[in-house]
């Protein structure tokens, strides 16, 4: 019986030396952010971004969403376009406004750095507009982490009404959830954080990542859609609070000053053909 007894508390011990040895390594990993390409996006008259300006002139967006590799846990920060119009060479046109295309699926990217989705501790959306959203149903353990607006907007009676189609997320309903009323750290030591920032959606936000090497970035999501509408402070059309958008773009700004941060535009196709893609990261 005694040997019994021993034997058991010997393996208990050993499982908690494997335990101690596991956080021990792990709090040993860096903060890595990867970037991944999660489409492109035709848009077809780009006054629709600044009205007034620019009317009957193309322009191509990015979309591109990311990885954070923290010592307790990951993230995947917006989910791009669906891996599905990768099938379709020609792309899919919306409202016949924006052809949009996926040339590598985000799958395929996560596969190659040794990741897969169903391992992903955290989905944070910057808001529920189906080229952030388009992949979410990828992430089925994922905590979604998404501002009390944005939720209620997206899962309330009339998501249309924000521009939100919930066919392109109707998984998420089944995931866990993290509903916040202001910025958020996510793994509690200030490197990884979600900002609040509203106006393009009702419950819009950003993340904003502290890395010891390349320094501090704040991920847009769609708190300016390229560098021009950033430098002058122009609102989409399509803006859920104009007013809104262009105060929180502001004090975007003076956080970006007072933090030495840079700001990484996530549709911004000029911006983004110099930031490297994965499988290279930044640290």
């Amino acid at each position: 019986m005694k040997k019994g007894v021993y034997g058991l508390l010997g393996a208990v011990f050993m499982l908690v030396l494997a335990a101690c040895a596991t956080q021990q390594l792990a709090s040993r990993q860096p903060l890595r952010l990867y970037v991944f390409d999660c489409g492109a996006i035709d848009v077809l008259d780009i006054s629709v971004f600044h009205p007034g300006i620019g009317k009957g002139e193309r322009k191509t967006l990015a979309d591109s969403c990311y990885l954070v590799v923290h010592p307790k846990g990951t993230l995947i920060w917006d989910a791009g376009l669906p891996d599905a119009l990768a099938r379709m060479p020609e792309g899919k046109t919306l409202y016949d406004m924006f052809i949009m295309r996926v040339t590598k699926t985000l799958a395929a990217q996560m596969r190659e750095i040794g990741y897969t989705p169903e391992t992903i501790d955290y989905l944070g959306i910057s808001h529920m507009h189906g080229d952030h959203v388009g992949n979410a149903s990828l992430f089925p353990r994922a905590t979604l982490l998404l501002q009390k607006e944005e939720y209620a907007a997206a899962f309330g009676p009339n998501p249309g009404q924000y521009g939100f189609d919930p066919s392109t997320y109707l998984a998420l309903r089944a995931n866990p959830v993290k509903i916040l009323a202001g910025d958020y750290d996510i793994f509690g030591d200030g490197t990884v954080v979600l900002k609040r920032m509203l106006g393009h959606t009702p419950g819009h936000q950003a993340l904003y990542v502290r890395l010891p090497k390349t320094g501090n970035i704040l991920l847009s999501g769609d708190l300016a859609h390229f560098t021009d509408n950033w430098v002058h402070k122009r609102v989409p059309s399509f803006n859920f609070d104009k007013e809104q958008s262009v105060k929180t773009m502001q004090e975007a700004e003076q956080f970006l000053k007072a933090n030495n941060a840079i700001l990484w535009i996530q549709h911004d196709l000029e911006q983004n053909a110099g930031i490297k893609r994965s499988p290279a990261y930044y640290d």
